[in-house]
């Protein structure tokens, strides 16, 4: 089965699916098929053919960023007073995972970098001036854990310190670090948040050495002496939890209404969404012309024969689409509710983040159940699937992601309990 478009699998009646996000309200944007068109295009061709190089060199090329900027796919959520089309987060895991299918890692990478537009489009105005009135094209990497403390300064903080798994960092004009506030006159004690600091006042270490996401190019923002941040710079964490962050007044559209995290882990879903179509693309193909060897017995039968093969792909398919369709299905329900001006309550947002992590896990399990079958010629480097086995397996281990994590606070809500976690 070639997965094209979710869509082609629903009925007509399934209205949910149809969200505002699939559309942008921008004169002159590029229609979501056209955006699709060039990330198949991208995927199938550029991605692909590079795969093992990004792995190889630990981080997304030059020359596939220019090629995401080119087709847009930066714009896809950036403001349109500084040039973006302001589509959702509907539109944006089409792209996203359709790039997946060709190198996860690349993906992942694309994926930040577009998110970020989004985030910064609910910070304040000025802030989205300061990154790009001189450069509309600058995108941001981000390590969104509160690793250091800043302290007060005259009009603004002062920081330091290393923020790790900073994700696309050698493209990236910006970087979006998480930060506990020292207490002000609206909140009395210590609370979380971001800052933004251009790339000119911090360094890369260049820790990224991994045995998945290799190319992620993940490496961590060091910011060695203390630097001064504005203002302006800062969104707290329940300002972006909030259904009304700062952006989101000087921006008529909804899209910049959404809390935070009942949204944006999905830019970490999509990447293994196209990763398990990528395994079973790759599959696929390899099963229809490859025959048994049988060093013992049993050589010369064809692969696509046997019913372990036959099952293994059933499976994969199914929880593939099963996990594309819990993605959909809340992703478009936060959309619409923004969209009529309703609240996102907690249960909505710890329901999304539920899912975010049970997709994971089933994306995460198609792609098991399709290297099950792979044989000793799997483990090729060449052969892709492998790449895709293990960089399935690294996202899903993302804590944002992590079952374990995220079940026990949906468990805790649905008791009657504090939720202890974030959403």
């Amino acid at each position: 089965m070639d997965h094209q478009d979710i869509s082609d699998f629903l009925p007509p009646e399934a209205a949910w699916f149809d969200a505002p996000g699939r559309r942008s309200p921008v004169a002159g944007a590029p229609s979501l098929e056209t955006l699709m068109a060039r990330a198949r295009e991208l995927s199938g061709g550029y991605l692909k053919e590079h795969a093992r190089r990004t792995e190889t060199e630990r981080r997304v090329s030059e020359e596939a960023t220019a090629l995401f900027r080119e087709a847009g796919f930066f714009r896809m959520m950036q403001p349109a007073r500084f040039g973006g089309y302001e589509y959702g987060f509907t539109a944006f895991i089409d792209v996203i995972s359709e790039l997946g299918r060709g190198c996860p890692s690349s993906s992942w990478g694309c994926s930040l970098g577009s998110v970020h537009q989004w985030l910064l489009g609910t910070f304040p105005l000025q802030a989205q001036e300061d990154v790009w009135n001189d450069n509309p094209h600058a995108i941001m990497c981000g390590s969104y854990a509160p690793a250091a403390t800043c302290e007060k300064a005259d009009g603004g903080y002062l920081v330091s310190g290393k923020w790790h798994w900073s994700s696309n960092i050698d493209n990236s004009d910006w970087a979006l670090i998480g930060v506990f506030f020292p207490p002000d006159d609206e909140t009395p004690e210590k609370h979380a948040g971001f800052l933004l600091v251009p790339r000119k006042d911090w360094a890369v270490d260049d820790d990224w050495f991994t045995a998945g996401q290799a190319g992620t190019g993940s490496k961590t923002v060091w910011i060695e002496k203390p630097t001064f941040v504005p203002e302006h710079r800062k969104l707290t964490f329940a300002q972006a939890s909030s259904n009304n962050p700062p952006g989101a007044r000087t921006n008529d559209n909804p899209l910049y209404r959404l809390p935070f995290l009942s949204t944006v882990p999905v830019c970490l879903v999509a990447p293994i969404l196209g990763a398990a179509q990528g395994a079973i693309d790759e599959f696929s193909e390899m099963v229809g012309v490859r025959v048994t060897r049988g060093a013992v017995a049993g050589g010369g039968g064809r692969l696509k024969d046997f019913f372990p093969v036959q099952s293994r792909m059933a499976e994969a398919t199914a929880l593939l689409d099963a996990a594309r369709l819990l993605i959909y299905r809340d992703t478009a329900d936060v959309e619409r509710m923004a969209a009529a001006g309703q609240k996102i309550d907690v249960d909505t947002r710890i329901r999304n983040r539920r899912d975010h992590a049970f997709a994971t896990r089933m994306a995460r399990d198609a792609i098991e159940a399709i290297f099950a079958n792979v044989g000793g010629n799997g483990m090729a480097l060449e052969q892709p699937i492998q790449r895709f086995w293990r960089d399935g397996n690294t996202i899903a281990k993302h804590i944002s992601l992590n079952w374990d994590a995220v079940s026990s606070m949906v468990g805790q809500q649905m008791l009657g309990l504090e939720p202890k976690g974030q959403y």
